[in-house]
């Protein structure tokens, strides 16, 4: 039976609330009152709910009036009696249910009033029969409509994820594995969709499963069997004998059932299981499910080489607003009371073309497809004002053809095209709710254009050609440069022959090279998802420089970095940013900065968007050898290369040196970036000076130089070391005193802790070194100044900051300060290192100090004092003093510096 319209369902109820609106005798007619009330959805009774379900109460057994397991149980009582009391004795037979039988709704009804409970939202709604008519839209869930509400948040959708995941596992486990596993699953997950969804009659499937399989689940694959070969035949192609049960499912073309399968195996745990997955309302779960499905099925290694992380529904909004919808959506506000420029934006929204080059699952397709479809049907509201809507079909003509979509991987790619006719029907249902008009493209006779291929090396003028396209988006997978397997590295290099610096891009580069090749000299806009690493350190000069000056691009928006994470098991935290781009220069560029990296964006406009996603000039900062401003030279530290075996603690070193005493001479203290932020004294055999004859008196040395040996030995790139035993592997060691930078410092603290050292220490290669340091560049490099330069110049490890002294040091441009500023500057850095040392002899670590929410006041008021020197000494007035703006006259001083000298 097809679903009945809204307008349809209205009528039935007022004939139904007329027919019964004396009736008073529970006994005699409750039965026929209730198979009234579903026949006014056009839902027979019989097949899905029972009268006097026996169930195990608390106090022995009860029977419930009316249940539709899992979805709806009804209590009905005499005209007069207490619906309250009749709502908690429909409590009290929980207990007597399985999980899957626990229903979603309540309804209480004395034949002249409704109460109808919802348990999942915890609200009442009560009425008349009167006034039935004017609720029927409360029982949207009998009817098959189900009002949308996309909640990305709601438990059903990670509980979906997580049941779906478990049965692939039980799957492959029996031996069901491969191509057939993935389209079994993705049939399945269809059956769950149309169920739930008014794609099938409501809960057929569930109900065919529960009442035609055996418990012990062994005829369970060959009754799925019978329905996946069912939904590939039209009515007119079955066989006579076909059962009614199975004859009932609809024919859906698509090609979705047409391969055969092998078939699978199935127990008892494992139709438990299924069972529990068709008890889930799969009509309130969000399409963005699909994406985290697929990486809750994933194994861990495979989720790593694919780079595929799932971006949750509130991140791909960040994306498609500012690309299209933003802009969409105020266009419509400009032609909506005009019914002829509302046609033309109709026909213009219906030939968007939109492609996703890395889709995945098809959660950024979904979502867009989804927000388009909403438009349209505001749109549609629009124009049918006042006037009755006879073909719904005819008016709707955005379609699941306008998306396009590449992915290397089979099984994701299968699921994208389902989630795409899925997420057309979600719509269909809600046009339907909209508008009072019954609607569903079934059979399918549209699909989806998803492509199963490597994106790098398909020619995507192949897949939509781009005069026809309107926008790229996406978030390719992120896999770092030094984490490429060898076919990444092969494909990113073969994207663009002969590209300079391609090794040190991040395999996410390919997608932005390639689509600035392909969009050309066309209007079309490409916004991607990425690490933050290819606006950050070298990368951001070597790709953006190829795409602004060579290709002539312009960023439109960005959001600067944020943190996400996502609803897939063993959820991802990633450090991401949002570019958007074309060829057209921006009339309205907006940046979307993050002043704390898991909250809300703030926007701001920009007159230019750099390759650091600031609001500032387009220089492209490479590496330099020597300083461009600087006077002291910054330097790695020393690289021991032994596998830690020259190192010791303060205790292993002094019972090393009791037994062995001639070695105490050889001992140094030896600092690192964390022994420095951490306050951790190590100390370190360092054998430069010791001549061999008194190697030889010290066995205990002699064991070290060994192990050094060996270890160097056992790793390819030290082993020409291996000769060298008593040596460093890059020895650093200036004996002068020095200023000591960490590589590495965490993202929780906006100053990266330096200090001091004497020329007793050996510096390691987490940290770089400024021999002879004055307190003058100790003051500047504790500015906000310089630590604005570093957080955007310089690149990160995760979400740590990582220094670089040939990026981020030798490009930073120093102040020209009078003798006095120098003073000034020099007095607040001793200042400084007099309040760290009052703390430090208490046995406070830098890394307590710095700490953004316990850092001492004396100690950050003293690094306000710095700043504000610091500021006098760049001649900066600016009244708003914050990163992005410091950066800004720093990218002026740098532009200036460089082409002027």
């Amino acid at each position: 039976m097809a679903m009945l319209s809204w307008n349809e369902i209205r009528a039935r109820a007022i004939s139904f609330s007329s027919e019964w609106k004396d009736e008073t005798n529970e006994n005699a007619e409750a039965k026929s009152f209730w198979n009234d009330f579903f026949n006014v959805f056009g839902i027979s009774r019989k097949r899905v709910a029972t009268f006097e379900e026996r169930v195990k109460t608390l106090d022995g057994n009860g029977y419930i009036d009316l249940l539709w397991k899992g979805v709806l149980l009804v209590e009905h009582k005499s005209r007069g009696r207490d619906l309250e009391r009749a709502y908690r004795q429909a409590v009290d037979y929980f207990p007597g249910l399985k999980e899957a039988e626990l229903p979603k709704y309540i309804l209480v009804s004395d034949f002249e009033k409704f109460a109808l409970y919802d348990l999942e939202t915890d609200s009442k709604r009560t009425f008349t029969i009167e006034q039935f008519h004017q609720n029927i839209e409360l029982f949207g869930f009998i009817a098959g409509y189900q009002k949308q509400e996309f909640k990305e948040q709601d438990p059903v959708n990670i509980q979906a994820a997580e049941k779906m995941g478990k049965l692939h596992d039980q799957l492959r486990e029996v031996g069901y594995t491969g191509h057939d596993l993935e389209v079994y699953l993705v049939r399945l997950l269809f059956c769950l969709f149309a169920d739930d969804t008014g794609i099938f009659e409501k809960n057929i499937f569930r109900d065919y499963i529960e009442q035609n399989t055996k418990e012990d689940g062994s005829d369970l694959a060959f009754h799925l069997d019978g329905i996946f070969d069912t939904l590939n035949k039209p009515k007119e192609a079955r066989l006579k004998t076909l059962s009614d049960s199975l004859n009932q499912f609809p024919f859906v073309n698509g090609r979705l059932f047409e391969e055969r399968l092998s078939t699978a195996a199935f127990n008892a745990e494992m139709r438990e299981l299924f069972l529990e997955c068709c008890s889930l309302d799969w009509g309130k779960i969000s399409p963005a499910i699909f994406g985290s499905m697929f990486q809750s099925v994933m194994k861990p290694e495979e989720r790593r080489e694919l780079g595929a992380h799932y971006t949750s529904e509130q991140n791909i909004m960040k994306l498609i607003k500012p690309l299209f919808l933003d802009e969409l959506r105020k266009e419509f506000e400009t032609v909506k009371g005009s019914t002829k420029k509302l046609e033309v934006f109709h026909e213009k929204i219906a030939n968007l073309k939109f492609l996703d080059p890395a889709c995945g699952c098809g959660n950024f397709l979904i979502i867009a497809y989804r927000e388009l479809r909403l438009l349209e049907m505001d749109i549609l509201r629009e124009l049918t004002r006042g006037k009755m809507v006879l073909d719904l079909g005819f008016l709707m003509k955005v379609n699941v053809e306008q998306f396009y979509g590449i992915e290397i991987d089979e099984f994701p790619a299968q699921i994208a095209q389902v989630a795409l006719w899925l997420i057309d029907h979600q719509m269909n249902m809600i046009a339907s709710y909209e508008f009072g008009q019954y609607f569903v493209r079934i059979p399918l006779t549209t699909k989806p254009n998803i492509v199963n291929g490597n994106a790098l090396k398909i020619n995507w003028e192949s897949i939509v050609p781009k005069n026809e396209l309107s926008y790229i988006l996406g978030n390719p997978p992120f896999v770092g440069a030094r984490f490429m397997s060898d076919n990444q590295k092969k494909d990113l290099q073969e994207v663009k022959a002969g590209f300079k610096g391609i090794n040190d891009l991040d395999f996410v580069a390919g997608w932005f090279i390639k689509a600035a090749d392909y969009t050309g000299a066309t209007s079309i806009k490409t916004a991607f998802v990425s690490t933050n690493s290819i606006v950050q350190g070298g990368q951001a000069a070597i790709l953006w420089k190829y795409i602004f000056s060579d290709r002539g691009h312009n960023i439109h928006f960005a959001h600067q970095t944020f943190k996400w994470t996502n609803e897939a098991r063993g959820k991802a935290a990633v450090y991401c940013v949002i570019v958007g781009f074309a060829r057209d220069k921006p009339s309205n560029a907006v940046i979307y900065n993050y002043p704390d990296i898991s909250g809300d964006p703030v926007m701001t406009k920009a007159n230019n968007i750099n390759q650091y996603l600031v609001d500032a000039p387009k220089i492209f900062i490479s590496k330099r050898t020597e300083p461009l401003s600087a006077t002291e030279k910054m330097i790695y530290g020393s690289i021991p290369a032994d596998g830690k075996i020259f190192l010791l603690n303060e205790e292993e070193k002094d019972e090393f040196i009791a037994k062995e005493p001639l070695s105490a001479k050889y001992f140094r203290p030896y600092v690192g970036g964390y022994e420095l932020i951490n306050s951790i004294q190590r100390y370190c055999l360092y054998l430069k000076d010791c001549p061999p004859a008194e190697l030889r008196k010290m066995p205990l040395v002699l064991d070290v130089v060994r192990q050094v040996a060996e270890y160097r030995l056992g790793k390819k790139r030290y082993v020409k070391l291996a000769d060298y035993p008593t040596l460093f592997g890059e020895d650093r060691v200036k004996n002068e005193d020095f200023l000591g930078v960490p590589v590495v410092s965490s993202e929780n603290r906006k100053i990266i802790p330096i200090a001091y050292y004497t020329k007793e220490y050996i510096c390691s290669n987490q940290l770089f070194q400024v021999p002879n340091a004055t307190p003058y560049l100790f003051g500047i490099l504790n500015s906000s100044m310089h630590m604005a330069w570093m957080k955007i110049v310089g690149g990160r490890l995760k979400g740590d900051y990582r220094y670089s002294n040939t990026l981020i040091y030798n490009n930073f441009i120093f102040p020209e300060p009078t003798e006095q500023q120098v003073k000034n500057i020099e007095k607040q850095a001793d200042n400084i290192l007099e309040i760290r040392s009052k703390y430090i002899e208490k046995n406070t670590s830098l890394a307590d100090l710095y700490d953004q929410l316990i850092m001492p006041s004396d100690l950050r008021k003293a690094h306000e004092k710095l700043n504000a020197e610091v500021d006098k000494a760049y001649q900066f007035k600016k009244q708003i003093r914050t990163d992005e703006v410091r950066v800004e006259f720093l990218f002026d001083l740098y532009e200036k510096f460089v082409y002027n000298n």
